[in-house]
C-alpha cells in the first residue's frame, strides 16, 4: 500500500507543474498584451492624439479663413493709388465625386471658365492622398478668380463638388504711375517690392475665421455651434506724391530716354523747403497691375526705383558743394577772379578743363555759369582736404538719406587719408566721388533752402481702421550745413547759370529759375574710362528767390550725337518744372517775352539759324555741319520759351560733345585720296570711328565731314562719302 502510495503522489506532481507552466504562460501572455495596449493607447492618445482630434474635428466642423482687406494707399490729394477687392478661390472636393463621367464633365467646366488646362484638373483631381491611399478631401484650382466667373459656375450647381472661397486682389487704377514706388504683391496678397513691402505688415491687417458644425458630408448642420472672428482691414497709407506731378515727370522721363536712345532715365520733383517728395520714378518702368513675373532679371530691373539704388559720378552738379563750401568757408569771395589756361597743373599733372582752350580771366560768377573746372579746382585746393572733407561729409556724402525706399545705397567717398591734391582737385568738379541720386538732390536742397539738410520723405500718414494714426512724418533737420547768408548767394549763383550759362535750356518765361547742369563719365566693362558712356544730370528749381518745388532728372547712357551734355536732361526738368507752376497756379516773379519755337525740321542748318534769329532765339549747332538737314530740335515745336533762349539743332552728322566732362582731344588725320581699309585704319589710328555708307564704299575719300587737322574728342564718329570708283 505503501508503495502505491507514493506511486500515486509522484504521478500527480506532473500534472500541477503542467498547470503552473500554463497559467505563468497565460499571466504573461496577459501582461504582453496589457502592455501592449497600453503602448498602443500611449501612441493613439497621445502622440497622434492631436493628430486625430484634428481629423475628427474636420469631420464635424469647418473652419474657414475670413481673408483682410488689405488697406489702400493714397496721394496727398486722396487720390487712391493702390485699392483690393474681392475675387474668389475656386477649389475641387474629389472625395464628392465618384464617377469618371462626373469627373471629367467638371474637369471641362473648369477648364472653360477658369482658363485652366484641363490635364492638370483632372491630375489634381484623381491625385491619392499618400496616408490613406484616397483622393483629396479637396484641392485648389484657381486663385483671384473674378465674380463674374463664380456667377457662371454656379448656374452648373455642382455645390457638393466645387467649392468657392472669398479672396482679395490689388488694383493699382493708375496703372504704371508710381510703379517702382508702389510695388506690388504676389498672388497671396504678401508685399513683394515698393511701399507694398516696406509696410505690408500694417497693410496686411489681421484675418478672421468661421468656424461651424458639419455633418459627414461637410454641410453646415441647422442650429449647430458656429463662432465668428471678424478679419481686421489693413492700415490706409497717404504719400506725400502727388498723381499729376508724377505724370509729369514720368512722361519727360519718357521722352528724355526715347529721344536720347539712353538706357534709363530717373529722377524726382520734391520740395527744398520741407524734403517732401512729390514724384520719383524710373524709366522704363513697371505697370504693378501686370508685373513680368516669369523674367525674374527683367522684374527685378524695373522694379529698382534708380534714385536710391543707382550710384555715379555727379560731374558739375557736385560743384555745388563745392561752391556752397567755398564761400561759406571764406575760401572765395564774391571779388574772388579766377583765370583759366584750358587746364591747372596740380603735382605736375595737367588736368583739363571741360573747354580745352580755356574761358581766360574770369569772376566767381562767370566761373560758375562757364562751369569751369579749373576754378572749382582751386577753390578745392584753397580750401583743403580736411575743411573740404568736413562739408562733403555735412552735405551727406557717404550716408544714405533715410527716406525708406528699399534698396538705398551710398556711394563712395574716399578716406581723406588717401586724397592728394590731384583727387581734391577733381573731387572739386565732380570727379572721384559718387553718391546716389537722392543724396545729391538734397545736398542741392540744403544749398539752396537756408543752408539745412532735411530727411527727405514720401509717406504722410498711416491710419489703422479704428482711426489711430500709426506714423505721421513731417519736415526734419538733420543739420545746419551752411548760413542763410551763404545759400542766398548760391541761389543767386545759380540764376545766372540758367540766366546767362549752360542751363538756359531751362528758362521758363516769367519765372526766375535755378539750376546746374553736370555730365559725367562711366567705366566700361574693362574697368577704363569711357568717353562715350556717360551720365547726363540737371538739377533745377523755382522760384529761384524762394524755392518750392526743385526738379532733378539723369539720364543714364544716352547714345545719340548731342551737342552738350546740357541738352539731354535740362530741357526736360524745365518742362517738368513749368507743368509743375501751372499744375499749382505759382504767380509769376519776372516779365519776360516769351516767343514760340518754330519748326525747322527739314531745313539745312544754316536756313535754321536764320528762322530761329527771325523769331528771336538762339542756336546750337556744329559749325561743321551747316550745310546738313535738321533731323530734330529741343525745344520742339511750339514749346514757349524766353526770348533768346538757344534752340539745339540735330543733324545725321552731329557729333556727341560732352560739356563739364574732361575730354581727350585728337586731330583728324589726311583722308582724301585713301580707299576705305586706309581711311579706316588712320581713323582707328587716331581714336575715331568712320561712318559711311555700306551701299557705296568704293573708290577713294572724295569729301570727308572734318577737315584734316580738325581737333576732335576721341571717340568721335567721322562720317566720310567714296568716289564710288573702284581703285587699281
Amino acid at each position: 500500500m505503501e508503495k502505491r502510495k507514493r506511486k500515486r503522489v509522484r504521478g500527480r506532481r506532473p500534472r500541477i507543474s503542467r498547470l503552473r507552466r500554463k497559467l505563468l504562460v497565460a499571466s504573461a501572455f496577459a501582461v504582453l498584451l496589457l502592455v501592449a495596449l497600453l503602448v498602443n493607447l500611449y501612441y493613439v492618445s497621445i502622440v497622434k492624439g492631436p493628430e486625430y482630434a484634428r481629423m475628427a474635428q474636420r469631420q464635424w466642423q469647418s473652419s474657414l479663413s475670413l481673408k483682410a482687406e488689405r488697406g489702400r494707399i493714397l496721394d496727398r490729394n486722396g487720390n487712391v493709388l493702390a485699392e483690393s477687392y474681392t475675387t474668389y478661390q475656386v477649389c475641387v472636393n474629389p472625395q464628392a465625386i465618384t464617377e469618371d463621367a462626373d469627373r471629367e464633365r467638371i474637369a471641362n467646366i473648369l477648364s472653360t471658365l477658369l482658363n485652366v488646362n484641363y490635364e492638370s484638373i483632372i491630375s489634381k483631381m484623381t491625385k491619392l492622398n499618400p496616408r490613406d491611399g484616397k483622393p483629396y478631401q479637396q484641392v485648389k484650382i484657381k486663385d483671384q478668380v473674378e465674380s463674374s466667373v463664380i456667377a457662371q459656375l454656379v448656374t452648373f450647381q455642382e455645390n457638393r463638388a466645387i467649392s468657392y472661397y472669398s479672396d482679395v486682389k490689388r488694383n493699382y487704377p493708375e496703372g504704371n504711375l508710381f510703379g517702382q514706388l508702389l510695388g506690388f504683391t504676389n498672388v497671396d496678397g504678401d508685399g513683394q517690392t515698393g511701399v507694398e513691402l516696406s509696410y505690408n505688415t500694417i497693410l496686411s491687417g489681421v484675418d478672421g475665421r468661421q468656424i461651424a458644425e458639419t455633418d459627414r458630408d461637410g454641410n453646415e448642420i441647422p442650429g449647430g455651434e458656429s463662432s465668428y472672428i471678424a478679419p481686421i482691414a489693413g492700415a490706409t497709407i497717404q504719400l506725400t506724391v502727388d498723381t499729376g506731378i508724377e505724370g509729369f515727370l514720368q512722361n519727360a522721363l519718357e521722352e528724355a530716354a526715347r529721344t536720347n536712345l539712353a538706357k534709363y532715365a530717373y529722377g524726382i520733383v520734391m520740395s527744398p523747403k520741407t524734403g517732401e517728395v512729390y514724384a520719383i520714378s524710373s524709366y522704363p518702368t513697371i505697370d504693378p497691375n501686370n508685373p513680368p513675373r516669369a523674367d525674374a532679371e527683367t522684374l527685378l530691373d524695373l522694379s529698382r526705383q534708380r534714385m536710391v539704388t543707382e550710384t555715379y559720378e555727379p560731374g558739375s552738379v557736385f560743384k555745388i558743394v563745392t561752391l556752397a563750401a567755398a564761400l561759406d568757408s571764406g575760401a572765395v569771395n564774391d571779388s574772388t577772379s579766377f583765370k583759366c589756361n584750358g587746364y591747372l597743373n596740380v603735382l605736375g599733372q595737367k588736368i583739363k578743363c571741360w573747354r580745352t582752350k580755356g574761358h581766360g580771366s574770369e569772376t566767381l560768377a562767370q566761373a560758375v555759369q562757364n562751369s569751369c573746372n579749373p576754378a572749382f579746382m582751386s577753390m578745392a585746393l584753397k580750401m583743403g582736404t580736411d575743411k573740404f572733407y568736413e562739408y562733403i561729409y555735412a552735405f551727406g556724402m557717404n550716408d544714405k538719406t533715410g527716406v525708406g525706399i528699399g534698396g538705398e545705397t551710398t556711394g563712395t567717398v574716399t578716406h581723406r587719408k588717401y586724397i592728394r591734391d590731384t583727387d581734391l582737385a577733381r573731387i572739386g568738379f565732380g570727379q572721384s566721388i559718387s553718391c546716389t541720386g537722392m543724396q545729391m538732390v538734397m545736398a542741392v536742397c540744403a544749398a539752396i533752402n537756408g543752408g539745412e539738410l532735411l530727411k527727405p520723405y514720401y509717406v504722410q500718414d498711416v491710419t489703422a481702421s479704428t482711426g489711430d494714426v500709426l506714423e505721421h512724418n513731417e519736415r526734419e533737420v538733420v543739420r545746419t550745413v551752411i548760413t542763410p547768408g551763404t545759400s542766398a548767394q548760391i541761389r543767386r549763383y545759380l540764376t545766372g547759370v540758367v540766366d546767362s550759362g549752360s542751363g538756359k535750356n531751362a528758362a521758363i518765361p516769367g519765372y526766375s529759375v535755378g539750376g546746374k547742369t553736370g555730365t559725367s563719365q562711366k567705366y566700361d566693362e574693362n574697368g577704363n574710362v569711357s568717353s562715350t558712356l556717360l551720365v547726363a544730370s540737371f538739377v533745377g528749381f523755382v522760384p529761384a528767390n524762394d524755392p518750392e518745388y526743385l526738379c532733378m532728372i539723369i539720364v543714364d547712357e544716352p547714345q545719340v550725337p548731342v551737342v552738350y551734355g546740357s541738352t539731354v536732361a535740362a530741357p526736360y526738368v524745365q518742362q517738368v518744372l513749368k507743368n509743375v507752376l501751372t499744375y499749382y497756379s505759382v504767380p509769376t516773379d519776372r516779365r519776360e517775352t516769351a516767343v514760340s519755337v518754330p519748326d525747322v525740321r527739314g531745313m539745312t542748318v544754316e536756313q535754321a539759324v536764320a528762322a530761329l534769329k527771325t523769331a528771336g532765339l538762339d542756336a546750337t549747332y556744329m559749325e561743321t555741319e551747316r550745310a546738313a538737314a535738321v533731323q530734330r530740335q529741343s525745344p520742339a515745336p511750339g514749346n514757349m520759351v524766353v526770348r533768346g533762349s538757344p534752340v539745339i539743332l540735330y543733324t545725321a552728322w552731329t557729333t556727341f560733345q560732352a560739356e563739364d566732362e574732361e575730354v581727350e582731344m585728337t586731330k583728324v588725320p589726311k583722308l582724301e585720296g585713301k580707299n576705305r581699309i586706309n581711311a579706316m585704319d588712320a581713323l582707328t589710328k587716331a581714336g575715331l570711328i568712320m561712318d559711311y555708307d555700306r551701299s557705296n564704299s568704293a573708290g577713294t575719300v572724295i569729301m570727308a565731314q572734318y577737315p584734316e587737322g580738325t581737333e576732335v574728342p576721341k571717340g568721335t564718329t567721322v562720317h566720310v562719302e567714296f568716289s564710288g570708283a573702284k581703285t587699281e
